[in-house]
């Protein structure tokens, strides 16, 4: 039987992600019954990291509006066909990372990802599914098919990492401050993804794959929290309002774009200081009585892997 052949694209500003693909893919690289191939993308212009502020918060309408920058040529055959995508993206502005957005619009990309099943792998702070909505969509414009979602998320509370996350972008430093825990993935969580490596791996021997179905079922591979759900759907249409507005000004090098920019600046840490904590507060003390109602919306959007864990065994 011939090897079977993976893809996996990506895009690490930190390195992070890099290191969480590292792990998931350590036994296909181990295998040989899989070829691996990994397509690294690289904007023409290149991001920053750590960020200056304004340049950071400058690429926000582009985010959300999907616009994408342009890529160097990339390294790969379009017409080569893969047996599976594994697709790797951090998430900006609760969107895909541009590079990844520039991708998925390619025809290179569009052509790497035609009637190949794809499974998802995404590293952020916590607020993933508008993004998450954004790549099913271009996934399907791209006639690919969607078979698995994978999300580590950082470590310590929502609290927590509205300033380690900050921190570490702007400065670069993600270690333990003022009794908070480190910015980014636990090294813990970044191991033991491996499992799903191991997972896929024993499905491309059985050809699972092509069956249109989840092969991570029961590996806790993704995890929604409801009570951040109402609170990144209000950012996401505040981005787009605000985003419309500055695309309209004009390009990110443009004077007035990055004054209005500041203001925005201003509104967004206001909003995040004030709205978002009380819809949080609010949606706790109505989930006992919306019980039902917020476990549909967490079935929805952990599809189509799940968040059950009756699968995982310790490997010794």
């Amino acid at each position: 039987m011939s090897a079977k052949k993976v893809l996996v694209v990506q895009y690490s500003q930190s390195g992070q992600l890099t290191d969480v693909v590292n792990s998931v893919t350590a036994p296909l690289i181990a295998s040989d019954t899989v070829e691996l191939h990994t397509l690294t993308l690289h904007p023409e212009k290149s991001y920053p990291f750590p960020w200056p502020l304004i340049r950071f918060f400058n690429i926000f309408p582009e985010c959300i509006y999907l616009d994408p920058p342009a890529l160097k040529p990339l390294d790969i055959n379009k017409d080569e066909k893969f047996d599976l995508v594994i697709l790797a993206y951090q998430v900006w502005f609760l969107s895909p990372s541009l590079p990844i957005t520039a991708f998925l619009k390619s025809v290179e990309g569009k052509s790497l990802l035609q009637d190949t099943p794809v499974i998802t792998l995404i590293g952020c702070r916590n607020m993933w599914i508008m993004a998450q909505e954004a790549v099913k969509k271009l996934l399907k414009e791209a006639n690919a098919r969607l078979i698995d979602n994978v999300v580590l998320t950082d470590q310590g509370s929502t609290l927590a990492s509205f300033i380690t996350t900050p921190r570490w972008v702007l400065t670069g430093k993600k270690d333990p401050f003022w009794g908070l825990p480190a910015a980014g993935i636990a090294d813990k969580d970044i191991q033991e993804a491996e499992r799903f490596g191991l997972a896929i791996h024993d499905a491309l021997a059985e050809d699972k794959e092509k069956n249109n179905s989840p092969i991570l079922i029961g590996l806790g591979a993704v995890n929604v929290d409801v009570s951040l759900v109402q609170s990144e759907k209000a950012g996401y249409r505040s981005f787009r309002v605000w985003g419309a507005l500055l695309r309209l000004i004009g390009k990110p090098a443009n004077p007035l774009r990055k004054l209005v920019l500041v203001f925005y600046i201003i509104f967004l840490i206001a909003l995040i200081l004030t709205i978002v904590p009380i819809t949080m507060i609010l949606q706790k003390l109505l989930k006992p009585l919306l019980k039902k109602k917020f476990q549909a919306i967490k079935d929805q959007f952990e599809l189509p892997s799940g968040s059950a864990e009756d699968k995982i065994t310790v490997r010794n």
